[in-house]
């Protein structure tokens, strides 16, 4: 083309070029200047009163530090979170200063946005901040959707795996899940802006959501069937939501293995369990010792725990001594002179004193000669619990030869929780039972309580003294020890249905239905196998006594307790 035909084209050209753009931005242009909405949601709500312009202002500003903490959240990251969050409360609070006249009622989701705003900048993880972004989002939706001017340029999203609010704002048209974050970073569809009325109380009525009870994860805003199973979906009220009442029907009931039991009034069983071991009673051991020397003629006793009856020869001692001693009360006794009588008494009493019997000294008497190999006699019956002699050995005076156990009566030693000890008294009544003797069980009391603990367990030691005829119960055996102690009427529930949340207790209480709601309780004293209930629950509520932890990590009550987390609802 030569240079004199581009001249004349060339005006064309760029009046080609100015037509093309005005036919594009006629639009926003006009948009700009007389406030028509240019949004870029999926279906727009109808408009309410405007903002105030230095209102919008304000509002916009606010919408850009919202961005920028999605993008946060997005990444899972609280870096420069809290300044940006500061900035996006300044806004909204300058904003709802701004807003005045028809717009008023604007000024109270202002005021929830900065509220939201505020809690979100002391947010301590990602998590928890999540709770007022979700208020934060749902102040600005609502406000976007009565003034259409704050929707242009951003897109509307909503996650399905939210409850409550779960709707957010960003400004690319590829979403970003901030209540997710990068675990499901990609999870949500588009959505609309919908109008809402100003933040108040919700009704016990209102409806947040419908889901089917077979499947809670499904949920959305109108009824309709379950796109897994055909069933007809079911409403949540808000109050339900914010309360943490789940649905479960009775098909996944009997799944799960629910039971149900009601808090009922009822005299409390608050026995003690303890585990003891049966021990040799300690006042009843006796020891067999020497006071002279000789050797071990004959041992009739040789082995540890061997049964001997009292009277019964032990061994036969010879000893130089106890020979001289009789000679001295035989020859005594030949005499009859009334000096020798102070004589035969000395001599005879020496021998007792050294360990014969009346009828051992008689016998020497009769033969008229002294016995060589002595024998020594068991002083009790029982059970040899210690033999340190052999045949022929030389013993000395004072040395214990053996220890002999009575096994009639046995003691057993039970170790109680150091909180528990104050409710232990001596006299009360005991019962005992033993593994190895199942459907048996001894009655006895609490003989004593030690007066110190046990410094590694921090128990304390209780004495229970029990007859033991037949020998059943053998030293070093282990016993179940129950300490009878009954209570008054109070109101009680099993001890299954508590559920551990940190400092508090939760039980899921049935509303009938299938409806079932968590229930902070205070608790009291604990029983046999329940719990007194001081605080929260009335006699008759029935309470959830199994499957109640499966329970619980499917619902989401983050609004009931901090200690169950995945849940976005508004409050």
């Amino acid at each position: 083309m030569s240079p004199p035909t581009r001249r004349r084209i060339g005006p064309w050209l760029g009046l080609l070029a100015i037509a093309v753009l005005v036919v594009v931005a006629w639009r926003p242009l006009v948009g700009w200047f007389t406030g028509a909405p240019s949004h870029t949601g999926t279906a727009p709500a109808q408009p309410g009163a405007p903002l105030p312009t230095p209102a919008l202002e304000y509002a916009r500003a606010a919408f850009e530090s919202y961005e920028a903490l999605r993008a946060l959240l997005a990444q899972d990251s609280l870096e420069g979170l809290s300044p940006r969050a500061g900035e996006l409360k300044s806004a909204l609070q300058q904003a709802a200063e701004a807003t005045h006249g028809d717009a008023a009622p604007l000024a109270a989701w202002l005021q929830q946005g900065a509220e939201a705003a505020s809690q979100l900048a002391t947010a301590k993880d990602a998590e928890a901040a999540r709770i007022p972004f979700a208020r934060l989002s749902e102040a600005l939706i609502a406000l976007a959707a009565a003034d259409p001017r704050l929707q242009e340029g951003w897109h509307v999203f909503e996650c399905p795996m939210v409850d409550g609010v779960n709707q957010w704002l960003q400004r690319e048209p590829k979403l970003e899940n901030p209540y997710m974050g990068r675990r499901m970073l990609a999870c949500g569809t588009s959505s609309e802006w919908r109008a809402a009325s100003a933040p108040a109380s919700h009704g016990e009525g209102e409806v947040a959501h419908y889901t089917c009870p077979m499947h809670p994860s499904v949920k959305q805003h109108g009824p309709g069937a379950c796109p897994i199973c055909g069933m007809d979906l079911t409403p949540v009220t808000r109050a339900e939501l914010e309360s943490g009442i789940i649905l479960v029907d009775d098909v996944r009931r009997q799944r799960i293995g629910v039971t149900t039991a009601p808090a009922k009034a009822a005299p409390m069983d608050l026995s003690l369990r303890a585990l003891g071991r049966v021990t040799f009673d300690e006042k009843s051991l006796v020891d067999v010792t020497l006071k002279l020397d000789g050797y071990i003629h004959e041992l009739r006793v040789n082995a540890t725990g061997e049964p001997v009856k009292k009277g019964a020869v032990l061994f036969t001692l010879y000893s130089p001594e106890l020979y001289a001693a009789q000679q001295e009360y035989l020859l005594a006794r030949q005499s009859q002179s009334a000096a020798n009588a102070s004589l035969v008494g000395a001599a005879r009493k020496r021998l007792e004193l050294w360990g014969l019997s009346s009828a051992q000294i008689e016998r020497v008497a009769q033969r008229g000669q002294p016995v060589e190999n002595m024998p020594f006699l068991a002083p009790a019956s029982g059970f040899v619990l210690e033999k340190n002699v052999v045949e022929g050995a030389a013993v000395k005076a004072g040395e214990r030869l053996f220890r002999i156990a009575p096994l009639e009566k046995v003691w057993v030693e039970a170790d109680v929780y150091e909180q528990d000890l104050a409710r232990v008294k001596p006299g009360q009544p005991v019962e005992v039972t033993l593994p190895y003797l199942p459907g048996k069980t001894y009655a006895g009391r609490v003989g004593y309580v030690y007066p110190s603990l046990q410094g590694a367990t921090r128990t304390g030691r209780i004495r229970i003294e029990l007859p033991n005829p037949e020998l059943e119960l053998k030293p070093d055996m282990y016993a179940d020890v129950r300490f009878v102690m009954q209570g008054g009427s109070r109101l009680q529930i099993p001890d299954s249905a508590v559920i551990y949340t940190g400092p508090r207790r939760l039980v899921f209480v049935d509303m009938g239905e299938g409806r079932l709601r968590p229930q902070e309780v205070k608790l009291g004293l604990k029983g046999e196998s329940t719990y007194e209930v001081l605080e929260g629950l009335s006699p008759g509520d029935v309470v959830v006594t199994s499957g109640n932890f499966l329970i619980a990590a499917e619902s989401r009550i983050r609004s009931a307790t901090d200690a169950f987390g995945g849940s976005h609802a508004a409050h």
